[in-house]
Parts: C-alpha cells; structure tokens; sequence
C-alpha cells in the first residue's frame, strides 16, 4: 500500500495545483486566494473533505467562471482529484491538504463565497460526534470564512447524519433554503449539476435515497 501511495505523495510535491505543507503558498495564500494562486477575481467555492476530488474538479469543469478549492487531509487521495484536472487542463482548481479544523489558518473572513460538503464520513457513534463535519463548532468555523450570503450545499446517504444536521444547521445560525431525502426523486435534482462520486453511484445502486440540502448561514 505505501509503495501504492508514493508516487501520489511525489506528484503533490510536484503539482503546482496541490498545496500543501512544504510549499510556499501554504503559509502565504491565507486571504490572497484570487491574487496569489487564481490569478483573478472570481467567486470562490470549497468542497470539504473533497477526496479524490471528483466534485471539485465536476464543479470546475461546469462552471469555469469561479475557484475552486478542494480540501482533504489525505494525500493520495487528493493527488488523484489533481492529476484529473490537470488532465482536464483546468486552471481553476486548486487542492489544498490540511484537517478541515484548520481552515482559519488558510481563508481570512467572508473569503469563501461557496462551500460544498458531500457524502462525509458520518462518525455514527455518539462518542463520535466531535468528528462530524456538520457539527455546532464547524458549522461556526464554515460561517466565519463564508460571505453573509454564501451558500452551503450538504449531499449524504445517511439519514441519520442527515436529521442530525438538520438541527445542528438552525442551531448555527443558518438559514435552510431547501431540503429532501430523496434527491433522486425531487425537483432539487438538477441542483447537484449531474455529478455523480464513485460512492455515491454504488449507494444510488444499492437503494439508498440521497438526502440534500441548501442553506445560507
């Protein structure tokens, strides 16, 4: 498996769209996403605990008038979603591989216009609940960097995470616009822009609904 996984961590070291401990940008970006890295002006969207990066560099490819930031701690896993792009010959996409707890120490406040959260580990457990990424004190830290009327787009195959999230969302402070627990089955649908991850494809298969929402913090 490491020997599977050394060339990704080489190819991130090397990737001019991965940042990451080491390089330059990780410690400089913070606040300078458009001048320093994008090199323009556009709105900048997140996907949270991106993975390989398939709605990241999805988003990018549809929508080519905005940023987008893909953000995961593991780093095969992110050298995947940069060689897909790099592939595709986008210059909006960037990766970035830091903990999602540490975002304040790369996007300064109302930095963020967009945040797409999708398909997270749900961490079922109630011992867990500090890991969920919909919990209180993250949803605080995505409305520090959020502008006042970004948007947050929330994909799971968990109902159970799902219902959770409903009430930690207006614990928060936020405002949900929209919500279902069958995408599939709603007028919400083309909201997801047809982009389908690898694992959504085998719940979808397997019989489970998609639960969604939109929400504004």
């Amino acid at each position: 498996m490491a020997r599977q996984k050394l060339p990704r961590f080489i190819h991130n070291s090397q990737a001019d769209n991965v940042i990451e401990r080491g390089k330059e940008l990780y410690t400089t970006v913070k606040g300078q996403w458009r001048d320093k890295f994008f090199k323009n002006n556009n709105p900048i969207v997140l996907e949270l605990a991106c993975g390989k990066g398939e709605y990241t560099v999805g988003l990018a490819k549809k929508f080519p008038e905005k940023n987008f930031i893909g953000i995961d701690i593991k780093g095969d896993r992110i050298a995947r979603g940069s060689k897909r792009a790099i592939e595709a010959n986008l210059t909006n996409v960037a990766f970035l591989r830091t903990p999602i707890g540490f975002l304040e120490e790369f996007f300064e406040e109302n930095e963020v216009d967009e945040i797409w959260l999708i398909h997270p580990d749900p961490q079922p457990r109630d011992k867990e609940e500090k890991k969920r990424l919909t919990n209180i004190n993250y949803l605080n830290l995505y409305r520090k960097i959020l502008k006042p009327h970004g948007d947050f787009f929330f994909k799971t195959d968990n109902s159970g995470l799902f219902e959770y999230s409903l009430g930690t969302f207006v614990e928060a402070g936020y405002k949900i616009l929209r919500q279902t627990t069958d995408l599939y089955s709603s007028a919400l649908l083309p909201e997801h822009h047809d982009i389908v991850t690898h694992y959504e494809k085998l719940f979808v298969e397997k019989g489970f609904k998609i639960n969604y929402l939109a929400a504004k913090p």
